[in-house]
């Protein structure tokens, strides 16, 4: 077996490990495989032994690696987790599959008038800024109620689920808790929440995918 299918492997035993701890299916979560920096022989690694989930951050580094991937693997699963600007949302919409990122009206008027237009509508999940960080992405917590009901009922996106990156040196349990609240609350089923420091305390949190890139194709390049 190849590197990447060793450390597929022992991903998938640690978060199913994690879902029976938390008395939940293994199979109720899914890997994610974020291929971010790598080439497509990496992803290729997984693809033979299985794998069809993987989340890419930029929609350019996607568009160079992942249409051949997908010809040749029809049923390739691709996400954006990323951050995506409005004049991308043609090319995210063409591409992915799933857009997990979500976080302000401008872009889902953009989403979903690509959506229209293209006769495909990727799934979508909203970002959360959980923490509240000046510089990152998501939908402010307060704001949040709301901007799910504006997706869902003016713009009429896709809407399954919430996803949130917690900020740095802060105990990730408490976003995770945070954002499956607020999930809740909106009726939505669907939480991506983990990485690969942190995956398996979102997984006993209720994370229905987990976004992991490090612990599987090792650091970034």
């Amino acid at each position: 077996m190849s590197e990447g299918a060793d450390h597929l492997a022992e991903v998938e035993r640690r978060i199913a490990e994690a879902a029976k701890a938390a008395g939940r299916l293994p199979a109720d979560v899914t890997l994610v495989a974020v291929s971010k920096t790598h080439g497509p022989e990496r992803v290729r690694e997984l693809l033979d032994v299985g794998h069809r989930i993987f989340g890419e951050n930029r929609v350019q580094e996607a568009q160079e690696k992942f249409p051949a991937l997908k010809a040749e693997y029809p049923d390739l699963e691709l996400h954006l987790i990323g951050p995506l600007q409005t004049n991308k949302a043609r090319d995210a919409v063409a591409l992915f599959d799933v857009i997990q990122s979500v976080d302000r009206e401008r872009l889902a008027a953009a989403l979903a008038k690509e959506m229209e237009r293209a006769g495909k509508w990727p799934a979508c999940f909203i970002q959360v800024n959980t923490g509240e960080e000046e510089q990152k992405a998501g939908a402010l917590p307060a704001d949040l109620d709301a901007f799910v009901a504006a997706c869902r009922d003016v713009h009429k996106l896709p809407v399954v689920g919430l996803m949130c990156i917690p900020p740095v040196g802060e105990e990730p349990a408490l976003h995770f808790a945070l954002l499956a609240k607020m999930a809740k609350r909106n009726g939505l089923a669907q939480l991506s929440m983990g990485m690969s420091a942190d995956y398996e305390t979102a997984v006993r949190l209720g994370a229905t995918h987990v976004r992991v890139g490090s612990a599987l194709f090792g650091a970034r390049s």
